[in-house]
């Protein structure tokens, strides 16, 4: 691993590997206490973040490194006033590795060829493979596999999270149905491959995960709320898709979450929930692609 942009930037190998580590960290922390010392990790937001920047910054101080946060309000680069090439050359004689969350895509690849330290992408409009690495650590521990499973992910699927699930269900062979409107805007942006397409409830049929993603992304105008609401209404995780799938399925949102919108409260309130194990995971995962971008 050089860097972290995408979910295909990884091999079956790599991603198991970083599932098994991050296990490992899970059960014995202390071990690795010491991992990141005098190591100083960048992260660069230009979007909100909670998670991210949370599991990331506590990821390095429970390891003895450092963290720098910076926001896009400081930054010359996002107002135009320095080049990004020259950024992520000056960044590179300062730290360890940077993890940078912003939503042209194309801007951090330019970041990461020009930089001489590891990069990661903290989230992106095109990908999130922090967030589903996690997530795929999660599954393992529910499930005690990830092949032959059914994720069926429903709503808006033109986002980086489903664009990072069908990335590693591709990669892993995990069964992925997508249910989500005709519309063109709604639908994924990247080649499917294995990958199902649906526009019903089939999708969730025999389910061993059903996930779902927020229906109003950092990406879309408040205008627009009205409309998408009534176009991705079908698509809501409820009961009745809860009954589609398996007995022991287990739901899956990466949050945040807005309950009555893209699922209704009972189920991501309920018992086969696990959307907060989820978000647990993510510091787990994180320590995981810290220590082997750094080959610690």
């Amino acid at each position: 691993m050089k860097n972290l942009l995408s979910i295909n930037d990884l091999s079956k190998k790599e991603i198991l590997d970083l599932i098994n580590l991050g296990i490992k960290i899970k059960k014995n922390p202390k071990k690795y206490k010491n991992k990141a010392f005098e190591k100083v990790l960048l992260t660069f937001f230009s979007l909100p973040s909670l998670r991210t920047e949370l599991s990331f910054d506590t990821a390095m101080f429970q390891m003895n490194g450092e963290v720098i946060d910076y926001h896009s309000e400081s930054s010359p680069w996002v107002h135009g006033k320095e080049s990004i090439e020259d950024v992520s050359k000056v960044v590179s004689r300062y730290c360890d590795l940077v993890m940078i969350r912003m939503s042209d895509h194309n801007e951090l690849v330019k970041f990461a060829k020009n930089s001489k330290i590891p990069v990661i992408n903290g989230l992106t409009s095109y990908e999130h493979p922090c967030q589903i690495l996690s997530d795929l650590m999660t599954i393992y521990e529910k499930k005690g596999k990830l092949n032959r499973l059914k994720l069926a992910y429903f709503g808006d699927a033109n986002n980086n999270v489903t664009h990072s699930l069908i990335n590693a269900a591709n990669i892993l062979g995990i069964n992925m149905t997508i249910a989500c409107p005709k519309n063109k805007e709604f639908n994924p942006k990247i080649p499917l491959k294995k990958v199902k397409m649906f526009h019903n409830i089939e999708a969730a049929k025999d389910a061993d995960v059903i996930y779902t993603d927020s229906w109003f992304s950092y990406r879309i105008p408040k205008f627009q709320y009205k409309k998408r609401v009534e176009i991705l209404k079908p698509f809501q995780v409820n009961k009745n898709v809860m009954k589609h799938a398996k007995k022991n399925a287990i739901f899956m949102h990466c949050l945040p979450a807005l309950r009555g919108f893209e699922v209704t409260k009972d189920v991501i309130d309920g018992k086969k929930s696990i959307v907060f194990d989820q978000a647990g995971n993510r510091l787990q995962m994180q320590k995981a692609i810290i220590l082997k971008l750094l080959k610690l």
